[in-house]
């Protein structure tokens, strides 16, 4: 399998742009299936989809969630279709495969209020920290970039006069992205003529660039600051209360797909069930039939009007 697995991750990253961390995930996914494979004497490039399946078992037997399990098939779909494109196998052995079903699950998100002081809180803390904490945490809420697209901005993405960021997302796709004057603002002050880089948030790291640990290492200094509880605060929260957020103000989920960098709308839809609550208190106030009901009337039962 080591010859297929890395003709499989060289077409990842050559075809389709997938970042280092994206191939490291296959990897490891692959290769635990072919330790599992070999120790049942099998090839992992010839498995049958009884030992696929025989895996998936395998895997909830271990205790892994079913999030982790719909992974690795994923991993394991894409390689078999590799291989049979190549002319490897004949077949795709994952066709016949059911993936694990997951609970759905609702995005957390702040409060309106919870973002407002998680900001104040940023700008207050000590020394470079708190322009620096700023910078980022604005531009967080206000264009739900992912963490890694935020820290890897490259300097000329932000310009003094334009309203967009050009962002590169998942699998090298970029998109324009709008931003507030409040967060360009915030992270242009961070510039220092001095010393240009290339990067919107430079750092000594071996990128070049501040690290995801480093923003998120901020977002929880900020929140304690805040008075929030740090383990409800992170880059990827940020990202889902600005979802939330534009969706309770009546955005259209076509345009938040697009902000978001989702591929596929159902991905984008999951932020819907949280406003499920608000949607059917605005039924239920604003329906006539609903009205009724909730003051205890009968369609049709109405007094007559008094003479």
């Amino acid at each position: 399998m080591d010859r297929h697995l890395e003709a499989f991750l060289e077409m990842l990253a050559a075809e389709r742009g997938a970042a280092r961390n994206t191939l490291a995930a296959y990897r490891a996914d692959l290769e635990d299936f072919a330790g599992f494979a070999r120790r049942r004497e099998g090839a992992p490039v010839t498995a049958s989809p009884e030992l696929l399946r025989a895996y998936l078992v395998w895997l909830t037997d271990s205790g892994l969630s079913p999030r982790t399990a719909a992974r690795r098939l994923s991993a394991l779909r894409q390689f078999y279709r590799f291989l049979a494109a190549e002319g490897v196998r004949a077949d795709d052995p994952t066709e016949i495969l059911d993936s694990p079903r997951q609970p759905s699950r609702v995005p957390k998100a702040l409060r309106r209020e919870e973002v407002e002081a998680l900001l104040d809180a940023a700008a207050r803390l000590p020394g470079k920290r708190g322009p620096l904490a700023t910078a980022l945490l604005e531009l967080l809420y206000c264009s739900g970039l992912r963490a890694s697209e935020l820290v890897s901005l490259p300097a000329q993405a932000l310009m003094q006069d334009s309203p967009l960021v050009m962002v590169r997302g998942k699998g090298g796709k970029e998109r324009l992205v709008p931003i507030s004057d409040r967060a360009r603002r915030a992270a242009l002050s961070l510039r220092a003529p001095k010393k240009p880089s290339k990067w919107l948030f430079p750092s000594h790291a071996a990128s070049g660039h501040l690290t995801r640990q480093s923003l998120l290492l901020l977002a929880k200094q900020a929140a304690l600051a805040a008075g929030l509880d740090p383990a409800k605060v992170s880059p990827h929260v940020l990202r889902h209360s600005f979802a939330t957020h534009l969706l309770e103000g009546g955005a259209d989920l076509r345009a938040l797909q697009m902000l978001l960098g989702h591929a596929d709308i159902a991905t984008t839809q999951i932020y819907t069930r949280v406003l499920e609550e608000r949607l059917r208190q605005i039924v239920e106030t604003h329906h006539p039939l609903a009205e009724q009901n909730l003051a205890g009337k009968k369609p049709g039962t109405e007094s007559p009007p008094a003479a």
